[in-house]
């Protein structure tokens, strides 16, 4: 049975029906993975050993008679910056290449408690720091789409083991866009739930403000299921939600007539003629639809890049000052003093990337400055989120390009930080505010590369961008 076609549902009645076993299963997805790692370089780790014993368990259950649960037999893939008990997490950093965690990350824990089959850890950009996935210690990923091409950053690695078929579904971390914008560059569902939704235990700290783990899947109902095996209140995590979690499930039973949807003006200025043409298609299946379609403003909009950078480079040079060749796993040979040795571990552990966001942080926070930059970043940031709320009033959901334009080839922004940024431009917004957005394929360019529809809701509305998204899907909209 090949993996590369296989949804959660076929996964469910191939076990049901005895068409193939859980082990079975996990064997053909691990030989497909790494058949495909040596094009994509999207895994970093394989975790067979673990995975096959997960497979073993869950059969002896079907052979009792007993539910393995919803994710029963389901080949997982999950970002390497999510920890692991016994497999390596590395960050995609030299910092932590020999780094084995004792523990399981919630999610992890309650992925497995489901039944899920996990296969290993996927390659990222450093600390999930960047747009391109070209920032990873381990080498870039590139998209199985178009193999001259990045999959995006920073979850690239989860978007492209989805996309090529290696795994049903994937898990992914968000910061500002890492999981929407990699799933448009490779055609695949993502989703950035509400702040809070899923637990962040076990999540190796980014901008822990930002910071969110999100489903990537083939389709929005795959999306739904993993989300529902994910979410809820953690008391290990202090900014997990108490919000109940509702049936996601359920939100397919409804109809989206009648919809408002707010396209806001300032996300379709400076479109790739290529993205341009598909938002026009999208507007008018949604349309087609019986939506109800708005032009709105969001007018803080051309403030939220710097805004964005600010706050998580402050962030991250408070995070990442615990990686000093003490407490993990790496430390630089030869340190006389123990002032050399903390420098040259950062020096030589830390990429480009994360140097220049450490630096760009620690400017922001230091005495002279904080009120000048972080402080107002700070109110900027509360703007933003007052144009969504007054959005809100107006309609029930958002639709904005996932990304100016499509994927990008291999170094062509490389040399200019600044560009590499602007990728992110259509999805900070709603990681600023808090808000759940999720991107859904919406056709392809006459290149063949998909383009990506972002879907946004007021908090916690996950279950009207699961019934919206869903109607896009099953009316054409991955094929515009």
């Amino acid at each position: 049975m090949e993996v590369r076609t296989l949804t959660i549902d076929s996964v469910q009645a191939a076990l049901r029906e005895r068409r193939a076993s859980a082990r079975e299963l996990a064997q053909e997805a691990l030989r497909a993975a790494r058949q495909a790692n040596a094009e994509t370089n999207a895994w970093l780790t394989f975790a067979e050993e673990r995975a096959l014993a997960a497979a073993a368990r869950i059969d002896q259950m079907l052979g009792r008679g007993e539910d393995p649960g919803p994710l029963a037999g389901v080949p997982v893939a999950v970002k390497d910056n999510i920890v692991t008990r016994g497999v390596r997490t590395t960050c995609g950093s030299r910092l932590l290449e020999y780094f084995i965690p004792p523990y399981d990350a919630t999610v992890v824990e309650r992925l497995e408690r489901a039944g899920a089959v996990i296969l290993g850890k996927t390659n990222l950009d450093e600390f999930a720091m960047g747009s391109s996935n070209e920032n990873s210690a381990f080498g870039p990923v590139r998209n199985p789409v178009a193999p001259d091409r990045v999959p995006g950053g920073s979850s690239g690695g989860s978007a492209a083991a989805v996309a090529d078929g290696n795994a049903v579904v994937a898990l992914g971390s968000d910061t500002g866009g890492s999981i929407r914008q990699p799933a448009s560059f490779c055609g695949v569902v993502g989703l950035s739930p509400t702040y809070g939704r899923v637990s962040r235990y076990g999540l190796v700290a980014f901008a822990s403000s930002l910071d969110r783990i999100g489903p990537l899947a083939r389709n929005v109902r795959d999306a739904a299921r993993l989300l529902q095996a994910i979410a809820g209140r953690d008391p290990r995590d202090s900014t997990s939600a108490f919000a109940p979690v509702p049936d996601y499930a359920a939100a397919f039973d409804g109809q989206v007539r009648g919809l408002r949807i707010g396209l806001p003006r300032e996300y379709y200025e400076g479109l790739s003629s290529a993205t341009a043409v598909q938002m026009e298609k999208a507007r008018a299946l949604l349309e087609s639809l019986g939506c109800e379609l708005r032009d709105i403003s969001l007018p803080h909009t051309p403030y939220a890049v710097a805004c964005y950078y600010i706050v998580c480079t402050a962030e991250a040079s408070s995070n990442l000052a615990r990686y000093d060749g003490v407490r993990y796993t790496w430390r630089a040979p030869h340190a006389e003093t123990l002032a050399e040795m903390y420098s040259r571990t950062r020096g030589q552990g830390f990429g480009a990337e994360c140097k220049r966001r450490i630096m760009l942080g620690t400017y922001v926070l230091s005495a002279g400055y904080y009120d000048a930059y972080y402080l107002k970043a700070q109110k900027v940031r509360t703007l933003i989120t007052r144009d969504f709320l007054a959005a809100f009033e107006q309609v029930d959901a958002i639709v904005t390009p996932v990304s100016p334009f499509p994927a990008f080839r291999h170094g062509e922004k490389l040399d200019d930080p600044w560009q590499m940024y602007l990728s992110d431009i259509f999805t900070i917004t709603a990681s600023l505010a808090g808000l759940p957005a999720m991107s859904v394929p919406c056709g392809r360019t006459p290149e063949g590369l998909p383009v990506g529809l972002q879907l946004i809701g007021p908090h916690f509305g996950e279950p009207l961008l699961f019934r919206l998204g869903e109607a896009f899907e099953r009316a054409g909209g991955a094929s515009l």
